[in-house]
């Protein structure tokens, strides 16, 4: 389980075999065998005995800003595998591997927009024609993206041009089936320009340290990308993979506008924009769990969706070294 932290002045620290926090209201213990990482998203204090339980415990301590995005992280020393892993993914940037990595996760983000917007539209014919143009606009776009041949350095503008394009094409659509009160113009980032993209932002936050994790395990540098070049001087493989993963948060984010569960005291507002307020990150993050936590058919087996992306990982890590 993960345990998340977002109640201002909580406190974090040891109780035997347990983490204990407490808050204004309440205090409670988890077994630390019963946490997989540990997320704070607000102001507290934790005790170096209960990050040095954590860290025996291969338990990452990931530390969230105001905006959902990870600043830093507690991880144990040791790296995920061998050398030869990062060495290989370093060639790799270079031929026909890295090309091949970087469309599959494009590809794939894109059949992930194309398939929710077909399940949007089932339940709601009086929008379906709309969605099911914007979907086949988004297929057709991943139809150009998986006839490209050639070089990443050849084709890397072309590749983020037809991403961004689909990406348009999404969002807008998105939009339009939301409630009129929270219909927005497009992607917005820190500060998120409406009550969607502060949401979407912070989902997405929480997946950005899921992948950070997930490659470091499988032993894969997380700042060595290949779409995203070490030019950033960011995690670009981290910008890379999480590309087929974001419709995680953006499925829960959309059903919770949709079931009506977003309310205006989620929010706070910001000079230029908005934030999350403590009770709209508890929501996201009940959701997002909910919906990381159900088990799929994933490449023949059962599998937990959030567990999707440490086995990616470690099938890509594995595809490396052979």
């Amino acid at each position: 389980m993960q345990l998340v932290i977002t109640s201002y002045g909580s406190y974090l620290r040891k109780s035997g075999d347990c983490f204990m926090v407490k808050t204004d209201d309440r205090v409670f213990e988890v077994s630390s065998r019963k946490v997989d990482s540990i997320m704070i998203a607000t102001s507290a204090y934790l005790s170096t005995d209960a990050l040095k339980m954590a860290v025996e415990n291969n338990i990452d301590v990931i530390f969230l800003d105001e905006f959902g995005d990870p600043f830093g992280r507690v991880w144990h020393s040791r790296l995920g595998s061998t050398v030869l892993i990062r060495r290989k993914q370093l060639e790799a940037g270079a031929d026909e591997r890295g090309f091949k990595l970087a469309l599959e996760w494009v590809r794939g983000k894109l059949d992930n927009q194309h398939d929710f917007l077909e399940r949007l539209s089932r339940p709601r014919p009086d929008k379906a024609q709309k969605l099911k143009e914007a979907a086949d606009e988004i297929r057709e776009t991943g139809e150009r993206l998986s006839s490209l041949s050639g070089t990443l350095d050849e084709r890397r503008g072309t590749i983020m041009a037809l991403e961004g394009k689909a990406g348009k094409i999404y969002f807008d659509i998105l939009s339009f089936i939301l409630p009129q009160q929270y219909r927005f113009e497009g992607r917005s980032r820190n500060p998120a320009a409406d009550e969607f993209n502060a949401l979407l932002n912070y989902g997405y936050g929480v997946l950005y340290s899921l992948v950070e994790k997930a490659c470091i395990i499988a032993g894969l540098d997380p700042y060595v990308g290949f779409l995203h070049t070490d030019n950033y001087n960011k995690k670009s493989l981290v910008f890379d993979l999480i590309e087929p993963y974001r419709i995680f948060a953006e499925e829960p984010v959309v059903h919770l506008f949709s079931g009506r569960k977003v309310k205006v005291e989620h929010f706070e507002k910001l000079p230029k924009g908005y934030t999350l307020a403590k009770e709209g990150k508890a929501l996201l993050i009940e959701a997002l769990n909910r919906h990381l936590d159900e088990s799929i058919r994933y490449r023949g087996r059962n599998i937990q969706r959030r567990n999707t992306i440490q086995f990616d990982c470690h099938r890509i890590a594995n595809g490396l070294i052979k």
